[in-house]
């Protein structure tokens, strides 16, 4: 199966199944779906607390799972399953290239500059940060790198880590979204690791015209740039997608700590609980849901829901039974988890036609490409590389 086909299959089978997973269950009560499905229905919401935790952390078991149930996941698997990139034997590094990385980061750092072959141009490091992938790259490739960022700060950091390590290491401090950023990808070797949405597909965008020697981008956070809905890089997509339903794409927190998922299962539980409480006083609605700030999750439900209240115009009334109202959070949180199962279980299918999208958008400006994974999941649920080569004339 070559890009194109893998990716009109794709788009084939989330076009005919959306309404699997377009509704977020946190919004809607009930989903559609369980009125076509109800054997399905009836089996999620049986599942004990220990299958729902190995079904949330393990997908593929999940989807195993579901395909004796919800015939189309059996065709979930082979659209989405790719074979690692090659890798490649990377030179050591010193200490001096240690500090400051986090080690998860620095796993990643070079996972990404091992799978694929080695540079044969300058280097370009887009949206970099501290500019530690570009100095790696360099180091491995022997090749002078530059390293474009936007925050001032970290362009200051870059420079200095780079003059500690001893890294003739270039920092551009400038927007990659702006046109003259544009003039610094000719004639480079484009490295891309997880920079967000419309910063890496703004190099898809222009590729035609920027004369790259190549590029190597691990797509990430498709939702970026996309508030006023996808604009698809091919010119067979034909998904409609607004930055919402592209969040699914990204909703794994399997490397997150456990103190992180905590947090983010109280703070689910106490939206949901307050969701319930305006819904039995102002009748059921989908409403927007606007960002929390994180100061009002440091206190109690009580506090937070006062404060929550006033900001939506929310008139709670005297002698509110909160226990009564975090149950019910309780309760909903419990049925959303089980829900998004089915939903998620797509997840992995939105982001390949996302990848398959960029892709395609490199093939068409004239690339050769190929696409693949460059680290196991468990370093990060973003492990998909895309590889492109201008083709010779």
């Amino acid at each position: 199966m070559n890009h194109r086909e893998r990716f009109l299959e794709l788009q084939s089978v989330l076009n005919a199944h959306q309404i699997l997973w377009r509704p977020s269950p946190f919004y809607v009560h009930r989903p559609e779906w369980c009125t076509h499905w109800p054997d399905l229905a009836e089996a999620i919401l049986g599942l004990d607390e220990p299958t729902l935790e190995h079904f949330t952390a393990n997908p593929e078991a999940c989807r195993a799972w579901l395909a004796t149930r919800l015939p189309v996941a059996h065709l979930l698997g082979p659209l989405c399953d790719l074979p690692e990139l090659p890798p490649r034997e990377l030179p050591p590094c010193d200490a001096h290239f240690d500090w400051f990385i986090p080690g998860r980061k620095r796993e990643q750092i070079d996972a990404f500059a091992a799978h694929g072959p080695a540079a044969q141009a300058p280097l370009l490091e887009w949206c970099a940060g501290k500019g530690h992938l570009g100095r790696r790259m360099a180091l491995s490739d022997d090749l002078p790198v530059s390293s474009l960022e936007i925050d001032p700060a970290l362009c200051e950091d870059a420079a200095r880590l780079a003059a500690r390590a001893g890294i003739a290491q270039t920092v551009l401090c400038a927007d990659a979204l702006d046109d003259a950023s544009r003039t610094h990808v000719r004639d480079h070797a484009v490295l891309a690791l997880h920079a967000c949405g419309e910063l890496h597909r703004s190099l898809v965008r222009t590729a035609a015209h920027d004369g790259a020697h190549s590029y190597r981008i691990a797509p990430c956070c498709y939702y970026r740039g996309a508030q006023d809905g996808y604009r698809p890089l091919s010119r067979d997509a034909a998904l409609q997608l607004d930055g919402s339903t592209l969040r699914l794409a990204v909703t794994e927190t399997v490397t997150a700590p456990q103190r992180v998922r905590q947090r983010l299962a109280r703070d689910q539980t106490w939206k949901l609980a307050f969701i319930a409480l305006r819904n039995a006083l102002e009748g059921e609605k989908i409403r927007p849901f606007r960002p929390v700030p994180a100061i009002w999750l440091s206190g109690d439900f009580a506090t937070y829901s006062r404060s929550l209240a006033q900001r939506e115009g929310v008139a709670l009334p005297d002698g509110v039974d909160w226990a009564h109202w975090l149950a019910a959070g309780e309760r909903r949180r419990a049925e959303v988890r089980r829900f998004e199962l089915v939903r998620h279980a797509f997840r992995r299918a939105l982001e390949m036609w996302l990848v398959m999208d960029v892709a395609l958008g490199l093939e068409e400006a004239g690339f050769e490409v190929d696409v693949g994974t460059f680290c196991p999941r468990s370093l990060t649920p973003r492990n998909l590389m895309v590889l492109a080569r201008r083709r010779p004339h």
